[in-house]
């Protein structure tokens, strides 16, 4: 069985996920997970199929031809033992440009690897002032200090005047 990760982006309508599921299930293929959204009137999903080796050419020709659905493809990489752990982050913030850009780069430069990042923005509460906000799951590597990855992200948090939250609890 060889796994494959698909990247779709189509207009969003009903039944662009039945007919990508169809085409996949037509060629003996398993839906093995996926993280799928909508946004602004566009439908964007990344997935990862487990195809036989028999229908695998056959999977990527039919999955480029369906109509209105733009496919990319790579294949799935083995998944490595797991060496880090997942911390929880949330921020909020007043809205400004280069938020998402100045902590994805305190969390490079410390080996940290983004698992998965929401975010919108919002109108506050009281004030209607557009609020920035941010879920995030992290991969801290087991041998970083949670400690220096604490004191950075409150150092940047004051810099950005953000409330920024992690939970390190197991």
């Amino acid at each position: 069985m060889n796994h494959l990760v698909i990247t779709v982006f189509a207009a969003d309508k009903p039944g662009q996920v039945e007919r990508i599921a169809d085409c996949i299930a037509a060629h003996g293929g398993n839906w093995l997970e996926s993280r799928m959204s909508r946004m602004a009137g566009q439908f964007a999903g990344i997935l990862r199929v487990g195809v036989p080796a028999e229908t695998y050419e056959e999977l990527l020709d039919a999955l480029k031809h369906l109509e209105g659905i733009q496919v990319m493809f790579a294949e799935s990489g083995i998944e490595q033992s797991c060496t880090w752990k997942p911390i929880a982050m949330e921020l909020v913030g007043n809205d400004r440009p280069g938020i998402v850009r100045d902590i994805s780069r305190v969390l490079t430069q410390q080996g940290i690897n983004l698992e998965r990042l929401v975010t919108d923005v919002r109108p506050a509460p009281m004030s209607n002032e557009p609020l920035f906000h941010a879920e995030a799951i992290l991969a801290v590597p087991l041998t970083h200090s949670l400690e220096v990855l604490q004191k950075s992200l409150e150092a940047l948090a004051d810099e950005l005047l953000v409330e920024l939250k992690l939970n390190t609890e197991d």
